[in-house]
């Protein structure tokens, strides 16, 4: 029995290590062909404006039409796997297949068609619909990879999934870029079109993977079909499509509401910009004067999206983590067993603070050398990081939270405390982007007041149907001591290496360097992690030993 556990352990590891590599490698390119595009002649911030803004729109629907697709799958699936009902779990997949092609030709149709609409009624930034036109193909291919991603799930093979992702996210990095240089000269909207297309075309390419990665299978899927023993139930297709999208809407609602918010973010930069400037006032972000409100919305929204780019990376790492830690929570109630639980969650909220606190206070202190490095030919914008730094750290944490409330079963929680807070997003936005002394800066803003609104509602929650033992000095006090001391130490060696070596790239290096290994060595001495916590991070027996070798841990 001790055996068959710990395989059960070392597979559950594993999968998690493939998809933990896999959504660093997806940010890592998304993050590489961001820079590079925008860096590149003609395409600067207005065509990351309009890329932004083209993206968005395809979220949403993306969001309404797929998002909670492989969870759900993946879900029905096990279940009927775990029975050994291999024909029922086949007949979920192929419902879900026809189900989600019709949704998919559906909803391309409808972006499609809509774009015009979209861009000059909703948005206000006429050529976007160039950009989501030549999104639209690409909500079909997801639809449909995402049915295919969360069988294989369902039966405990990420690689379908991991593979898949990675492999779309490089296509998607080295055509994008191909596709922004061959339409170097033409107009920013036109390139951002070109950008968008690449996407498109790297969904197809992913999907195809998948059909092969399939059909390499589908003999012994189809024989563990043929040799099932258990009678499955006999819903109709309707009956299962009601029961597959019951289960993936309550998923996907958190990420419905976030896209919506995004496009109404975007709806009222542009008619908060169109009020700020009507009289023609001079722009203090670049722009010696604003003669085209539409131009100039679509450059401070690709200003805003830099910052976006950035805070996403530590964002993937605190998913992966959560994905890791919180699920055994549900575990630990079905046993009955709240102390444990509430341990779980507690040491989850310690990483994702010990993980994201340095990330956010490193943008703070290194914001414009980061900026001077990464967009050379498209500067601005460096304050902007710093303001949705704070942010960051509110949004990890609601990370989390969603988590631990899902794993309690109170899956619409997140999305009611995330409506709130998006809420407060739009009021802020109409009151502040329009605004000249503040214009986009009022977006900045008004998403740390959307996630600690949203902090604020699902942390009570999750405390009053959990005893957290959480106290102020560990969790808060002690972690933004260690990291304002490491956000000092890097800002000051940038400066004093740069001074020396004039050369902005080692400066950064040997700063972030000298900076994490400040901060590394805080978190032990101050006993912020103590040794049992360190122990279940993975490597983490090796960090002890590496620890107590230096004397950092006293025995």
């Amino acid at each position: 029995m001790t055996e068959r556990t710990e395989i059960k352990k070392q597979s559950f590891m594993t999968n998690v290590s493939i998809i933990l590599f896999s959504q660093i490698m997806v940010k890592a390119l998304g993050m590489i062909y961001r820079f590079v595009i925008t860096n590149i002649q003609g395409f600067g911030d207005v065509g990351n404006g309009f890329y932004n803004t083209g993206f968005q729109i395809y979220t949403l629907l993306l969001a309404i039409s797929s998002v909670g697709v492989p969870n759900a799958i993946s879900k029905m699936t096990s279940e009927r796997m775990v029975l050994g009902d291999y024909k029922g779990a086949h007949r979920i997949f192929i419902a879900a297949l026809k189900l989600f092609s019709l949704v998919g030709i559906i909803a391309s149709a409808t972006l499609y068609l809509s774009s015009d609409f979209l861009a000059k009624v909703v948005i206000r930034m006429d050529g976007a619909q160039y950009t989501i036109k030549a999104l639209s193909p690409s909500i079909f291919f997801v639809c449909v990879s995402s049915v295919v991603r969360g069988y294989f799930s369902g039966m405990q093979n990420m690689k379908a999934t991991s593979y898949s992702q990675m492999l779309e996210q490089l296509f998607k990095c080295s055509l994008t870029i191909l596709f922004v240089v061959v339409l170097i000269g033409q107009s920013p909207e036109i390139m951002a079109a070109g950008a968008n297309l690449a996407t498109s075309v790297a969904t197809v390419l992913s999907f195809g993977y998948l059909i092969i990665f399939y059909k390499r299978r589908q003999k012994a899927v189809l024989k563990k079909v043929n040799s099932s023993e258990i009678i499955p139930d006999t819903k109709t297709f309707r009956t299962l499509a009601k029961s597959i999208l019951m289960i993936s809407i309550p998923i996907s609602l958190g990420s419905i509401i976030t896209a919506i918010n995004r496009v109404i973010d975007t709806a009222t930069i542009t008619r908060g910009i169109s009020i700020a400037y009507a009289n023609g006032i001079p722009n203090f972000m670049g722009a010696p004067f604003i003669t085209n409100l539409e131009a100039e919305a679509a450059r401070l929204a690709g200003i805003l999206s830099k910052s976006d780019v950035l805070i996403n990376m530590p964002l993937a790492l605190n998913i992966a983590l959560s994905t890791v830690l919180v699920p055994s929570v549900s575990g630990a109630l079905a046993l009955g067993k709240k102390k444990e639980a509430a341990g779980r969650i507690s040491y989850s909220f310690l990483i994702s603070i010990l993980l994201i606190l340095p990330c956010a206070i490193g943008y703070i202190s290194l914001a414009k050398p980061i900026y001077a490095l990464l967009y050379p030919n498209a500067k601005l914008g460096a304050d902007l990081l710093q303001i949705s730094s704070v942010a960051l750290i509110f949004t990890a944490l609601n990370q989390t939270i969603s988590g631990s409330l899902q794993g309690m079963g109170k899956v619409y929680i997140p999305a009611t405390g995330l409506l709130f807070g998006c809420l407060v997003k739009i009021i802020l936005n109409i009151i502040l982007i329009r605004r000249p002394e503040i214009n986009i800066y009022g977006a900045a803003i008004s998403s740390i007041a959307c996630q600690l609104v949203t902090f604020l509602i699902t942390f009570a929650v999750l405390t009053r149907n959990l005893p957290l033992k959480m106290s102020f000095v560990k969790y808060i006090l002690k972690p933004l001591t260690a990291g304002v001391v490491m956000g000092i130490a890097a800002y000051f060696t940038h400066k004093g290496i740069y001074s020396v070596l004039s050369s902005n790239l080692l400066a950064i290096i040997i700063s972030v360097i000298t900076a994490a290994t400040i901060y590394f060595i805080l978190v032990f001495i101050m006993n912020i992690m103590t040794r049992d916590e360190l122990e279940q991070i993975p490597m983490g027996h090796k960090l002890c030993r590496i620890l107590q070798k230096f004397k950092i841990y006293r025995d």
